[in-house]
């Protein structure tokens, strides 16, 4: 099925995170309580395993959009596609930039357009090159520990070099679902969970606490959220897709962001956002990472483009540039896209930022690369390697001849962008202090935090098969539990988590952070002398009621999880257990932990109910309430969960969606 294919893209879809333009704030608008896309409601199920008494399933809508969702009470109604009306900065900030401005010499100016990543330079260098912005990459943490004080103090030795020119340093990070670099920061459900739960206002409490846990250890701007609808699942990055269909992605982009932004950039508990990664990364040729977006104009712009509008217009401080390119030619240098579109069609008016060293990646040598890259539309040059040559070149570029050449208005135009932003979000201020306020470092990983955390966790679990039916669990139940998932940290948190590919994955130094997991769940609500473990399968006690088996994926991001087999076995090496606790002859459920829909189909008899747990982050045990009965599932499917590889890739909307079902579709869930 083609990735060109996914429907109407809601024409009219309406639920419930509003937005409004205008003001001086990062973000505006109203809470949510409904959502694009929502399907499922009221529908019985028709695939395998539907059959519960009183469960809801099916894919009401599934031509693509939500028709006649609408917002919560009093909340004005998220449309889609959105209409141009994109958030303007406060005459005051441009006033202030203009005035930086026309004091800085070339050199400054070239300082603030370039990103230097915390692992490449010392803290000194900041002073030396006056750069605008630091970040750290997904493995650049510090050297002795990751902790929240540890990363305080290591951020602010860097924020502290940017007092001495008088243009406050910037500091970045990968907070993709929590402050996730931070050991015991609490670690969120990533995306496609959080996009099954149909909870905007529950997305913006997450963005919230994300934003606070951020800057209580100084840090200011995260690279999130991902809004990008992931088309094929065979694309390492699925799991940061909170759905194929933009609307729904477009409102828990608008959710997260307004929850990180806040009413106003400016408030101390406010970090600056970034949508990404524009534009089309989600469908790539294969599901390949960072290759090529091969569509016509119209459905580039529905998959790729418009749904960047709903934040633009929302105020979302930043936009980062796919590595991908467009019919052949790379996102970071094209112009047309950049400049044309985002800026003059969509009106953007905050930062357009590279990816991890992406002008390297353009024809032609370094200057050549930097000039193609800023005179596309890129504010800011994300460089870990040669920060300090970027500087120089583009300080040398005006002078230049050729491919070299940037005009100094183009640099003008791109410093004030920058300075503009640092001024909404409270940087230029007479008296702005960087450092962490010791309230908000007091709260990271407070269990109020992780109590939002357990609820995104039972929200986001999607029950996909449900026969006899084997759920709930009584509470006097005596289970076994088996499977790599049940007991793991690194498992349930995935990629993006302490290290980059993982917790525990850097051979340097690897990360440790605190929560709970699956097994200790059941264990609470079963009691620990009515459960038992092994991770296998075998060993099951006499007077076992049930079987409870958790398979997962090893930890992977970005292009290191690009797949060609999305095989249950071929994923996870929990068949074996499955198959063993099958055999036992007694009620098995199976539990998957992964990054996206698997091929589960040749599997589905082996177990009696089965559930999508995702990657639920780290308060795992919370899955628990689910199983149970404590809390009934009422997630529904973001993505379309395919029946076979050839399937894929497989969207809503598809031309023979009906004729060639998946799985399961976009938007099932059953309940009890």
């Amino acid at each position: 099925m083609s990735p060109a294919a996914t429907g109407g893209a809601a024409a009219a879809a309406t639920a419930g995170a509003g937005q409004s333009g205008g003001g001086t704030s990062g973000m505006v608008g109203g809470g949510a309580s409904s959502t694009a896309g929502g399907g499922a409601g009221g529908n019985t199920g028709g695939t395998a395993g539907s059959g519960a008494s009183g469960t809801t399933g099916g894919a009401s809508g599934a031509t693509g959009g939500a028709t006649g969702a609408t917002g919560g009470a009093g909340m004005p109604a998220f449309t889609y596609p959105a209409p141009v009306a994109a958030w303007q900065p406060s005459q005051a900030c441009l006033d202030r930039a203009a005035q930086i401005l026309a004091g800085m010499t070339l050199r400054q100016k070239a300082g603030q357009m370039v990103q230097a990543d915390s692992a490449g330079i010392t803290a000194a260098d900041v002073a030396t090159y006056q750069l605008g912005s630091v970040f750290s990459g997904g493995s650049s943490d510090p050297a002795t520990d990751d902790a929240p004080g540890t990363w305080r103090t290591f951020v602010e030795e860097f924020e502290a070099q940017a007092s001495g020119f008088g243009i406050p340093l910037i500091y970045g990070i990968d907070a993709v679902h929590g402050n996730n670099n931070v050991s015991d920061a609490v670690v969120f459900p990533h995306n496609i969970g959080l996009g099954a739960t149909r909870d905007p206002a529950l997305v913006t409490e997450i963005g919230r606490i994300t934003a606070l846990e951020m800057r209580g250890t100084s840090m200011d701007w995260t690279f999130a959220p991902t809004i990008s609808p992931a088309q094929d699942e065979r694309w390492g990055r699925t799991f940061e897709s909170f759905s194929e269909q933009p609307a729904l992605a477009a409102e828990m982009g608008v959710a997260l962001l307004k929850g990180l932004q806040g009413d106003s950039l400016s408030a101390p508990g406010s970090v600056v956002a970034c949508a990404k990664h524009f534009a089309g990364d989600g469908a790539t040729q294969g599901g390949v990472d960072k290759s090529d977006t091969v569509l016509d104009e119209a459905t580039f712009r529905r998959l790729g483009v418009e749904v960047y509008q709903p934040l633009i217009n929302a105020g979302v401080g930043s936009i980062m540039v796919s590595y991908s390119s467009y019919n052949g030619v790379k996102m970071t240098g094209n112009a047309h896209w950049l400049t044309d579109v985002l800026k003059g069609e969509m009106g953007f008016r905050g930062i357009v930022g590279s990816d991890w060293a992406a002008s390297a990646k353009l024809p032609g040598d370094a200057a050549t690369q930097i000039a193609t890259a800023v005179n596309a539309g890129i504010d800011m040059l994300m460089e870990p390697y040669t920060p300090g040559q970027d500087v120089e070149l583009i300080e040398a570029a005006p002078a230049a001849s050729g491919s070299a050449y940037i005009a100094p208005s183009r640099i003008d135009d791109a410093v004030t962008r920058i300075l503009t932003l640092k001024c909404e979000h409270g940087m230029l201020d007479a008296g702005y202090d960087p450092s962490a306020d010791p309230t908000l470092f007091a709260e990271i990983g407070s269990q109020a935090h992780r109590d939002v955390a357990r609820r995104a966790v039972r929200e986001s679990a999607v029950l996909l098969r449900n026969e006899g039916p084997v759920l709930p669990l009584a509470e006097t139940a005596r289970v076994h539990v088996a499977g790599s998932g049940a007991d793991s940290l690194q498992r349930q948190c995935a990629g993006w988590t302490i290290d980059w590919q993982g917790l525990g994955t850097s051979t340097v130094a690897p990360g440790v952070s605190t929560g709970t997991t699956i097994l200790t769940g059941i264990k609470a609500i079963a009691g620990s002398g009515n459960v038992t473990y092994s991770l296998d399968g075998s060993g099951i006690a006499a007077g076992t009621s049930h079987v409870v088996v958790v398979l997962s994926e090893a930890p992977y991001a970005e292009e290191y999880g690009d797949t060609t087999d999305l095989d249950l076995a071929s994923r996870t090496p929990d068949v074996p257990a499955l198959q063993a606790a099958h055999d036992s002859g007694l009620p098995v459920i199976a539990v998957i932990l992964s990054g996206r829909p698997l091929i589960i189909e040749p599997y589905l008899e082996l177990a009696s109910a089965w559930v999508a747990a995702w990657l639920p982050g780290s308060e795992a045990d919370a899955l628990a309430d689910v199983l149970f009965g404590r809390y009934k599932p009422s997630a529904k499917l973001g993505h379309s969960w395919p029946k076979t590889l050839a399937q894929i890739p497989i969207n809503v909307g598809d031309a023979d969606y009906a004729t060639d079902p998946p799985l399961f579709p976009f938007g099932y869930g059953l309940t009890y």
